[in-house]
């Protein structure tokens, strides 16, 4: 992998990234945050209209992004993707697994089945799906770094929003797993999980003090620690809370 030293600017110059969700909240900060340390920014959406958008404001900035239209539930689509990052890059260092949904707000027992699907299929096949797609690319070069983007529901119960919980808490099982199977590769896999952080994502801000809330950057920053580490040392999981609650 290129030189990841420091935090600082052309930290990461050289550098491949691929960031799922890259188009709003979490996975526009991280975007942001990577393309500024240098790397070149592939970042993937269903919206294509509003990723462009964010391309369009980094562009002027003199930073490298390429947005790609990608479901991350449909198998054929990633496909696709892992094909054009193999033509077009011939590697990839980081990947930033970062879609992911949250499901209504409700009891389980009333849950309907198509919900349930849709939150197992983006946060946590749709995990798997990438994984298959660059991990051969990454054992390739001998080097990478992958970071699930999951949350504190994944540590904790979380009343009327237990798929989404279950989801998660299976995000991180597969982290640990998929670490310990690519250690050998020089391969760092890593989760972060945050508490509720302030987007239009999260239904719990409601009636919170919102500049209390973890930001958007909070997250991108605890990626861009991930990234700058130095080779020996693994931090294989982030937990981030708001310093007062809000």
């Amino acid at each position: 992998m290129h030189a990841m030293k420091s935090q600082g600017l052309d930290s990461l110059s050289g550098a491949i990234a691929v960031v799922t969700g890259g188009g709003r909240g979490i996975g526009h900060a991280i975007v942001t945050q990577l393309a500024q340390m240098g790397a070149t920014v592939i970042f993937t959406g269903r919206d294509q209209a509003r990723m462009q958008q964010v391309a369009r404001e980094l562009a002027p900035q003199g930073h490298r992004c390429e947005t790609i239209a990608c479901d991350v539930t449909d198998l054929a689509s990633v496909e696709a993707l892992g094909q054009r990052l193999r033509r077009d890059h011939g590697r990839v260092d980081i990947l930033v697994n970062n879609a992911g949904i949250g499901g209504p707000s409700g009891l389980l027992h009333e849950l309907a089945p198509s919900e349930w699907d849709a939150i197992f299929n983006t946060n946590l096949r749709g995990v798997y799906y990438m994984l298959r797609a660059v991990v051969p690319l990454m054992i390739e070069a001998g080097s990478g770094h992958i970071i699930n983007i999951s949350s504190l529901a994944g540590k904790n119960p979380l009343p009327r929003g237990a798929a989404y919980s279950a989801s998660k808490w299976g995000l991180n099982g597969l982290t640990y797993g998929v670490a310990e199977e690519l250690r050998g590769h020089n391969i760092r896999v890593s989760v972060i999980c945050p508490g509720s952080v302030n987007t239009d994502f999260s239904p719990r801000r409601v009636g919170k003090e919102t500049s209390r809330m973890l930001q958007p950057g909070d997250v991108a920053h605890a990626v861009a620690m991930l990234v700058t580490q130095e080779q020996q040392s693994f931090i294989s999981e982030v937990l981030i809370r708001p310093t007062q609650k809000p």
